[in-house]
Formats: structure tokens, sequence, C-alpha cells
């Protein structure tokens, strides 16, 4: 069992949605918690609820912002101590189009979904490395970083923070460092909502066609507080993926037979 108390972790999109399900479940194991988000309001309630358990800090974080996350991160080490729990959270949904596609979405939606963990491990791993102690990171991609699905935009992200992930915790194992990648269905955030006000301009929300029907499906899925439990038993078993639900699994049945089944057979001499 993972002695919790007294680690510090950093969690950006921690002022809300799964962000704010994983405060939650760490502050109740006495975690210190370094929360971002580029939503302030959303901070200062959270701050304000998770006080009462542990200390807390909040920054306002634009993940794409390397300069201000590296400032951030020596603001939020100063104040609470070395952070050895990293939760690269923040995300969003986009959608598109192929016809519709241009540079500027696939930007945006990279700079965010993918770069944005990037830079939290360029700006946390190193400091991890060099103190020795060790730390843990969970990303957070999504059921489409597992199975592709026909938003390109999104699945292409979610898939690159899965592979980055796998392959991060085979490099830094050697470092007591681990890795989990958190694969979520549908949780109950205003994700949709979230992704459509950081649009710059550029129209990646769903279609009102389908919009309705997609809030319904993520209004019914899995609440944060049950996520942020299932991420730290994640956490505490090792585990290189942590699910929400079985939602996926039949997906990646389908998916593993199919790869499998477009693999040549082996030639005789290797079977002999």
């Amino acid at each position: 069992m993972r002695e919790w108390k007294g680690s510090v972790a950093f969690i950006t999109g921690g002022g809300q949605g799964i962000g704010l399900g994983i405060a939650r479940s760490l502050a109740k194991r006495g975690v210190r918690l370094a929360l971002t988000d580029i939503n302030e309001a959303a901070l200062t309630s959270g701050k304000e609820e998770l006080s009462r358990l542990t200390d807390v800090e909040i920054f306002r974080l634009d993940v794409r912002d390397r300069t201000g996350y590296a400032s951030i991160a020596d603001r939020a080490e100063s104040k609470l101590g070395p952070v050895d729990l990293l939760f690269n959270n923040a995300g969003i949904a986009p959608s598109s189009s192929v016809p519709t596609l241009n540079y500027e979405k696939w930007d945006l939606t990279l700079d965010i979904n993918l770069h944005g963990v990037v830079n939290g491990l360029q700006t946390f791993l190193p400091r991890m490395i060099e103190r020795g102690e060790g730390g843990y990171v969970v990303n957070t991609a999504s059921g489409a970083g597992l199975v592709a699905g026909p938003n390109v935009l999104y699945t292409t992200s979610k898939f690159a923070v899965v592979g980055l992930s796998e392959s991060l915790k085979l490099a830094v194992s050697e470092y007591g460092i681990d890795v989990s990648v958190l694969c979520p269905a549908y949780v109950d955030t205003n994700i949709l909502e979230n992704t459509k006000s950081v649009g710059a301009g550029q129209s990646i929300a769903l279609p009102e066609d389908v919009r309705e029907e997609t809030e319904a499906y993520f209004k019914s899925g899995v609440n944060i507080d049950d996520v942020g439990e299932m991420v730290v038993a994640g956490m505490e078993a090792r585990a290189t993926w942590i699910y929400t639900d079985g939602f996926i699994r039949r997906f990646l049945e389908m998916r593993m037979n199919s790869l499998l089944e477009s693999v040549p057979a082996p030639a005789p001499e290797e079977v002999a």
C-alpha cells in the first residue's frame, strides 16, 4: 500500500471534471495539492472545498504555455514541496468533419491534448529524476486512444497520449518513476462546453444535431468522484491502463482480433 500522506500532486485541469475528482481522492489521503486550470472560478471553488482536508495552492495555467508552466511549477514547489505525483489531465474533446479540418484545428487540439502532456512531463520529469526519489505520472487519454473512431482530431491526440504513456513507463522505470494512462469512457463532466469555450474562433464543438445526445451520454456516465478513486486504485496496482468502466472492452477485442488476423502466418522456419 502506497504511503500517500506527505506527497505533493500537481494536477492540470484540477478545478473541475476528472481533475477535481482525482484531487478529492488525493486530499482524503493527505496529499498536498497544486491545482491548475484555465477556469479561475473553478479553481477558487476547488480550493475552498479541499483546503478543509489538506494544503492546496491554485494557479491559472494554460498547458500550452511552457514558460508559464515552468514558473508555476517553481511557485508550487516553493509553497508545497517537491512534486512527486504528476497528473497531466487537462484536455478538450474537439470535433470536425474532414472537409472542414484545417491547420488551426490541428494545432489547437494537439497543443492542448498532446503538447500539454509533453509540457508537464518536460517540466517535472527532470526534477523527479534529479531528486532520485521516484514519482508517479498519470496521463489522461481516452478510450478513443485505444480504439479509433471517426473523430480524427480527438482520436489522433489521444492515441498519441496512450503511446507516449506506454513508452514512458518503460523508459523511466529505472528512476523509480511509474506511469499510468487513464482511458475513460463517458464521465459526467462539462468537457463539451469547456471545449466550445476554448475554440479560439475555430468551430471544434460537436454539431448541434448530435451534441444533445452526446451530452446525455456524458451525464449518464461515471461520476468524477468514482473516477478519482479508480485512479488511486490503479496507481496502487501500478496499472498501465486505468479504465472507468467496461464500455471499451468489446471494441478492444474487435481491434485486437483484427490486428492479429492481419499479421502474416509465420513461415515454416519461424515455427521450427
